[in-house]
């Protein structure tokens, strides 16, 4: 299955491809087969950067944080968050490499209590500053009883976020709530008696990995 946000992408690499395969046959006529294979490997890196497989949820849990996204741990530690709670949190930081699924998904259910886009820059995704400089977004999501911060960051090649969230909108635990294009990370914020299910350097999977126990 695709996502949506490759539809445009998906048309226009096949159109630039075709055009290409037209141009090397009346250039380069023996050429042919070198830009069918040339052709196939692009479209196979486009089809599986824009995957999108099927991981709906069977129970909800919100006792449980889920992994919004596919990749790899790479931040484990208690840091100060500004933007929203202003004190102390855990923060969990997935980067996502351009092999990954993209797809960005609401970590538990509840009530969006804050969004906000942010333009910025694009260090390297796993860059220390990338969190508080990069171009992202932040969402907040609520139950009543605790609430999830959730920061899309773009990296050094992904250049667009994309977020389905708004304000006040009721949302469920392993919805999509977004995509970023091409390498990216995502960072949770969690409280600070959460209880931690994953581990550094660790490989998640989006609706699949628990990555945290909340009190």
């Amino acid at each position: 299955m695709i996502h949506k946000e490759g539809y445009k992408i998906l048309t226009v690499t096949c159109i630039a491809l075709a055009l290409l395969n037209v141009l090397i046959t009346w250039l380069w006529p023996s050429g042919l087969i070198f830009g069918a294979i040339v052709s196939v490997v692009v479209l196979v890196l486009v089809l599986q950067f824009f995957r999108n497989p099927n991981r709906a949820l069977k129970i909800s849990d919100n006792n449980k944080v889920i992994a919004p996204a596919d990749g790899k741990i790479v931040v484990i530690e208690e840091a100060q968050e500004n933007e929203y709670f202003k004190d102390r949190r855990i923060q969990v930081s997935i980067f996502m490499s351009p092999t990954n699924v993209h797809v960005n998904r609401n970590p538990i259910s509840g009530k969006v209590n804050y969004f906000k886009y942010h333009p910025g820059k694009y260090l390297v995704a796993w860059h220390p500053k990338s969190s508080e400089e990069n171009e992202r977004t932040t969402t907040v999501i609520g139950d009543g009883k605790t609430e999830i911060l959730f920061r899309q960051i773009a990296g050094a090649l992904a250049k667009r976020i994309v977020s389905y969230v708004d304000v006040g909108a009721e949302v469920k635990q392993g919805a999509d709530m977004g995509f970023i294009k091409f390498g990216s990370r995502v960072d949770l914020f969690l409280p600070l008696d959460a209880k931690i299910e994953v581990t550094h350097d660790q490989k998640v999977k989006g609706n699949r990995t628990v990555i945290a126990r909340l009190g």
